[in-house]
């Protein structure tokens, strides 16, 4: 088995992190950069950073947050919302970014994807897959966020992406997304099966047992959590000028716990993982506490260890 990536991803509106359930009903839970350095510092593998709002608007308004944490965290940064031009990846890339996640504009123009793997390598080009499944048990690709339909079904364009170029899918099971039930196996085993790029397992964490579930039977590459990363984050490190008149704060002024995840820290994941035989890189550090300090190599791969080179020709 090739080694396992775990990947935090930070959903931002604005100049908050936010969460929701099912990709709505978003709740601020505080400065984006304090959790990625946080998780930088604790052994993830990568980070993504996703304008959620991005495509409402008709652009990515990261630049500024992508700058500032490229600057400070040194591993993978992929960064998805609202990129519809090569111009638009162009910019994402000179700010910090390893990779862009592309989603409504691949749909919509899928000659884009082959366009971007060709000027700035098939590594640095994700296509994300909103995944909803319809009666019959179709699993249809949304766009925007998760609240558009598409028709497009969703292995074939996986198929479809693979063969214009993209170096990796982000898979998010919208159904499960922010509930904490656990992955959708099936939708991700099947898309894992019908392609040989990686597939990033994203929607439905709850606790360590769903991430090496996900591994095991989805036959996931990679796994990225939000949830089951950020809350146990919430209970530990609660501050104050988190709060923002921006957005839904209701949440951490109530000072509300999520219920439907459990306590699990990166450190915790990659043990569990260990233990089932599961190869992932470990935070090197005194006793292995996962605070003990900052990764010493960035390991930058895809499926089976090999790594991403990404292109200079911005």
């Amino acid at each position: 088995m090739s080694t396992i990536r775990i990947i935090p991803r930070l959903d931002i509106k604005g100049p908050n992190l936010v969460k929701g359930v099912h990709l709505e009903g978003l709740r601020v839970l505080g400065k984006p950069e304090r959790f990625a350095r946080f998780y930088y510092e604790n052994g993830c593998d990568e980070l993504i950073y996703m304008d959620v709002v991005a495509s409402l608007y008709g652009r990515n308004s990261l630049l500024d947050i992508v700058e500032r944490t490229s600057q400070e965290i040194f591993i993978p940064l992929t960064v998805g919302g609202g990129i519809r031009t090569i111009e638009d990846i162009r910019k994402i890339l000179q700010a910090g970014a390893d990779k862009v996640s592309l989603n409504t504009a691949a749909i919509q123009q899928p000659s884009l994807i082959s366009e971007a793997a060709n000027r700035f390598g098939s590594s640095t080009i994700v296509v994300s897959i909103e995944a909803k499944k319809q009666p019959g048990g179709v699993y249809e690709a949304y766009t925007d966020n998760g609240r558009i339909r598409t028709g497009v079904n969703v292995f074939e364009w996986a198929a479809q992406v693979q063969a214009l170029g993209a170096g990796e899918i982000l898979l998010t099971a919208i159904d499960q997304e922010g509930t904490g039930q656990g992955f959708d196996i099936e939708l991700t085993r099947r898309v894992a099966e019908s392609v040989s790029i990686p597939v990033i397992a994203c929607g439905g964490a709850g606790k360590t047992e769903d991430v090496a579930d996900v591994i095991e039977q989805g036959k996931a590459d990679a796994v990225s959590l939000a949830s089951l990363l950020h809350y146990t984050y919430i209970r530990s490190h609660y501050t104050e000028d988190d709060y923002s008149s921006e957005g839904n704060v209701e949440f951490l002024r109530g000072r509300r716990s999520f219920t439907k995840v459990q306590d699990a820290s990166l450190a915790r994941i990659k043990e569990h993982l260990v233990e089932n035989g599961i190869s992932c890189r470990i935070l090197e550090g005194k006793n292995g506490d996962e605070q003990s300090g900052t990764p010493q190599s960035c390991h930058r791969r895809l499926r089976h260890g090999q790594p991403v080179q990404r292109q200079t020709r911005l």
